[in-house]
């Protein structure tokens, strides 16, 4: 057994490389990509997708967001349900059901064109999807996993383009029906990205950045009823599903945890601006 005078040593020592740990545990960085994420397209059809269109010189063509500018519109508002903003969990629900739902319906066109390649195959007819010989890689270094989940479906698309232009040049689909069947989704995904602009211009600007549930309460003040009016204007209800909580974003930065009597408010209030205020709807903006 350790002596008394070593075991008194030892209780002294204790605390002080327990702090050195705690010490070296805060010195801990926040994780990051050791090597940088890409993205390899094969189609323009594709790259034009992820970097859109700047406006031109003269004016007369409209920018057309792409890709990258979603993926940033759609972190800011990301960022910005930390406020436990629920127009903003709203949007970012609907776009990223969106997002899958484009995919999903890529990868069934595929699937059924890859088993008729694969019928072909059986038949003695060896068919391959055409690739780039000279691929453009980019670089990702997304700040949100929206911007990922972008990049999936534009490589999904720029996979299913050279599917649909393999077809054609190997005489499986005519060029009409194969240009057609681009465009359609083409022009599916620049909806899509343009959609959550108008969103962003308006929710994060000053008057109604710190717009939050606690806005629709009944013990809220004016200027809060007077951001709820703003933004019903703008947007509409806010379902009560998505309002409460029960309906959430696949990633938000909300951290809330609310009692039974938070949740009962929150299942009570009013999503509607009062009838008793009869000022502007968008006397904020």
């Amino acid at each position: 057994m350790a002596p008394p005078d070593a075991i008194l040593q030892h209780a002294r020592n204790e605390p002080n490389e327990l702090d050195a740990t705690l010490a070296a545990n805060a010195q801990l960085g926040q994780l990051a990509d050791a090597i940088p994420d890409t993205m390899s397209l094969h189609t323009k059809d594709a790259y034009r997708i992820f970097t859109g269109r700047g406006a031109d010189g003269a004016g007369k063509l409209p920018p057309i967001p792409g890709g990258r500018r979603f993926a940033a519109v759609l972190k800011s508002i990301w960022h910005l349900s930390a406020n436990d903003n629920p127009y903003a969990d709203w949007i970012l629900i609907r776009m990223y059901e969106s997002l899958v739902a484009i995919r999903a319906h890529l990868s069934r066109v595929i699937t059924a064109r890859e088993e008729d390649i694969e019928i072909l195959k059986r038949k003695g007819l060896s068919l391959a999807v055409m690739g780039s010989r000279s691929p453009k890689t980019v670089e990702l270094g997304f700040r949100s996993p929206y911007g990922y989940a972008t990049a999936e479906a534009i490589v999904e698309f720029d996979y299913y383009v050279r599917m649909i232009k393999t077809l054609i040049h190997k005489d499986r689909m005519s060029d009409d029906e194969g240009r057609a069947a681009i465009r359609e989704v083409g022009r599916e995904l620049r909806a899509l990205f343009l959609e959550p602009i108008r969103w962003e211009r308006h929710l994060l600007r000053e008057e109604l950045r710190p717009l939050s549930r606690s806005d629709f309460l009944p013990a809220a003040d004016e200027l809060a009823h007077q951001r709820v009016r703003a933004v019903v204007a703008l947007f509409g209800e806010v379902p009560r599903k998505v309002f409460t909580g029960a309906q959430a974003p696949r990633h938000t930065r909300r951290r809330v945890k609310l009692s039974d009597a938070e949740l009962r408010l929150l299942e009570q209030a009013s999503l509607t601006a009062a009838e008793d205020m009869p000022q502007s709807d968008t006397e904020l903006l």
